[in-house]
């Protein structure tokens, strides 16, 4: 049963983030421009509502000793100290070309990185707010943007446009791009029966695990699409869960647990799920990875020769050739790109992916719009907001 954190809005909570330690702060945002910061017991420590009052749309704490909360509000981003509330420590208006979605702070808390409706990223330096790379490359809404634990110049974007990327801060270009919408239609060459109609897979949600090395992305088909990075940064391997009956709006990976592989995520059918992900074949070892890819390439390529032998070879070369001009081009610059049109090389198959279940799943009720996995007073936890003003709290003790 959920334990409610109540009054601190008077709105419905859009997002929540956990500062982590011992006695971190929790915070959340709502509609109308409220944030309020939380105590692991629940208490309110602080409320305000910034100017404007327009929804609070990421809230995030810095790792630095500053410890200071950072907020996303229309095209502004405002620096709070969370344990005094009475007014902004810093205001980084316009940083945002649109509405921005989704804040991230590097390991170092020396960036921070801003996704908005434009489909741009932009990187603010920390203190100070200057922006020192703008990423262009999402032709839709950039929905999620996340940095790679350990390795705090690389950092995982994705939009609605159905595209997940993987950026180094050296360049403006991504080291690696791929196409869920291509992936998707992929593994309905399989799955699809007669009639039967998916939504398309639009990006709402990216994390990486605390190793660095394993991405989750919430999308709108309901699957959270899994990817492992290797030497090189190279995507090395791909597949997905089919996690929820309707679309995934969160997935967060959990740094507390017994391995950093467990994942949380909440849909738009009310459903939280707890997932352990460390004997799924994209994050196993690498052997059993590699013979999962290998049996999934034998399986798609001989079905598609069965049926249009000539066709499919024309297809073949036609999507690969003009990506291996592309990654000459990029290698010269010693950078990997793989694109989704070669998914049928790195994918796992899905029946393997889907062996195993959740390990927990809640059934919330409501339409999930934000989950934090958090430890509150040592119990690991997970929070979560949807379209009430009140924070629902459950328990993952036991696991």
């Amino acid at each position: 049963m959920a334990r409610q954190w109540h009054g601190g809005h008077s709105t419905s909570i859009l997002c929540v983030g956990a500062a982590g330690g011992p006695e971190g702060l929790l915070a959340s945002g709502s509609e109308g421009g409220e944030v309020t910061v939380w105590n692991q017991e629940g208490t309110i420590v602080g409320s305000l509502t910034l100017s404007g009052d327009e929804d609070i749309t990421s809230v995030v704490f810095s790792p630095a000793p500053s410890g200071l909360l950072y907020a996303s509000h229309g095209e502004t981003v405002t620096a709070l100290d969370p344990r005094n509330l009475k007014g902004d420590v810093e205001e980084f208006q316009g940083v945002g070309e649109e509405e921005i979605n989704s804040l991230a702070i590097n390991d170092t808390g020396s960036a921070l990185a801003v996704a908005d409706d434009s489909g741009a990223v932009r990187v603010l330096e920390l203190p100070g707010g200057k922006v020192c790379r703008t990423l262009r490359r999402h032709t839709n809404i950039c929905s999620s943007v996340a940095f790679r634990p350990q390795r705090p110049n690389n950092l995982v974007s994705a939009g609605l446009d159905m595209q997940v990327m993987l950026w180094g801060l050296q360049k403006t270009r991504p080291l690696w791009t791929l196409n869920l919408q291509e992936v998707a239609e992929e593994d309905e060459d399989h799955q699809q029966k007669a009639g039967q109609l998916f939504n398309p897979p639009l990006a709402h949600c990216v994390s990486v695990a605390s190793c660095g090395n394993v991405l989750a992305c919430a999308a709108e088909d309901g699957r959270v699409h899994l990817m492992r990075v290797g030497s090189g940064s190279k995507l090395e391997q791909q597949g997905s869960l089919k996690a929820h009956s309707q679309g995934v709006s969160q997935a967060h990976f959990i740094n507390f647990l017994s391995h950093p592989h467990w994942l949380a995520t909440g849909g738009n059918d009310g459903q939280v799920a707890l997932w352990d992900l460390s004997q799924n074949p994209v994050v196993a070892p690498e052997g059993k990875g590699k013979s999962a890819v290998s049996a999934h390439r034998r399986k798609v390529k001989g079905k598609a020769k069965a049926k249009q032998p000539s066709q499919s070879k024309a297809k073949t070369q036609s999507k690969v050739q003009p990506e291996k001009e592309e990654v000459e081009r990029e290698r010269e610059d010693g950078e990997a790109v793989v694109e989704g049109s070669s998914t049928d090389q790195l994918s796992v198959g899905t029946e393997e992916v889907l062996k195993s279940g959740p390990r927990l799943s809640f059934s919330h009720g409501d339409k999930v719009n934000w989950v934090c996995p958090a430890l509150l007073k040592g119990v690991p936890s997970v929070l979560v907001a949807d379209q009430s003003s009140s924070l629902s709290v459950y328990s993952l003790s036991g696991l």
